[in-house]
C-alpha cells in the first residue's frame, strides 16, 4: 500500500488584478504571512503593486494603476459559465 500524501499549505494566496486601462492579471501571487489580521487583504494590493514597480524597471514599460484587486476563483470551472459546469444531459447525436 502506498504512504497517504499530506497536504502542505504553499504559503501563498491568489489574486486577480484588474488594472484602471482594462488589463487583467490572473493568479498573482502574495505571501500568506503577510495576509490576514485586523487590515484583511489590505496588504496585497501593497505588495502587488511593489511587484509591478519591479516588473516595470526591468522591463521598462510600467504597469498602470490598479483599479480592484479579488482573491482567484479556484482553478476548476474558472471562468466557465454554470452551463458549462454542468454535466451534459444524454443526447442523441442525430439517430
Amino acid at each position: 500500500m502506498g504512504k497517504k500524501s499530506q497536504a502542505r499549505p504553499n504559503g501563498f494566496v491568489l489574486f486577480d488584478v484588474l488594472y484602471e486601462d482594462g488589463t487583467q492579471t490572473s493568479n498573482r501571487k502574495v505571501p500568506a504571512a503577510d495576509l490576514g489580521g485586523l487590515d484583511g487583504d489590505a496588504p496585497a494590493r501593497a505588495f502587488v503593486e511593489a511587484q509591478d514597480r519591479d516588473i516595470g524597471a526591468v522591463s521598462g514599460r510600467p504597469r498602470g494603476r490598479i483599479k480592484s484587486i479579488g482573491r482567484s476563483r479556484s482553478a476548476t470551472n474558472k471562468g466557465a459559465p454554470a452551463e458549462a459546469r454542468r454535466a451534459p444531459r444524454n443526447q442523441s447525436f442525430g439517430r
